[in-house]
């Protein structure tokens, strides 16, 4: 089985927290670093090169969106959620204005959630 690489960005310790343990328990998927800013998270991936990133719209300095729009352009690019507990409608206009592949909401994350997001974004 493949394992999906995952960094985890946010700058809350508890949603952090919550996030490192989802993917703890998510079959198939390991977290490789975390990251509580925009700067981090794009230094982390340059450096462990996640598959996925796991990244919260409100950052301090750097916000998701524009750390989400550098990792795209890097290479490899990684696939990128969006987290925040904005409302769905508010997310996908997030999504489409910086390029990840999905958003959820903070509290509809789980192992199931982040299983069939990973496989969408992979379609």
């Amino acid at each position: 089985m493949t394992v999906v690489r995952v960094l985890v960005v946010d700058d809350v310790a508890a949603f952090l927290l919550a996030m490192v343990s989802v993917v703890g328990e998510t079959p198939g998927f390991e977290v490789v670093a975390v990251a509580s800013s925009g700067e981090e998270a794009v230094a982390a991936a340059a450096e462990v090169l996640p598959d996925l990133v796991l990244m919260d719209v409100n950052l301090p300095r750097i916000d998701g969106l524009e750390a989400t729009r550098r990792l795209l352009r890097g290479s490899p690019v990684p696939t990128v959620l969006l987290l925040s507990t904005y409302d769905d409608d508010v997310g996908e206009q997030l999504v489409a204005e910086s390029g990840a592949a999905a958003y959820l909401h903070k509290a509809a994350l789980g192992p199931d959630r982040l299983q069939q997001a990973w496989s969408d974004a992979r379609r």
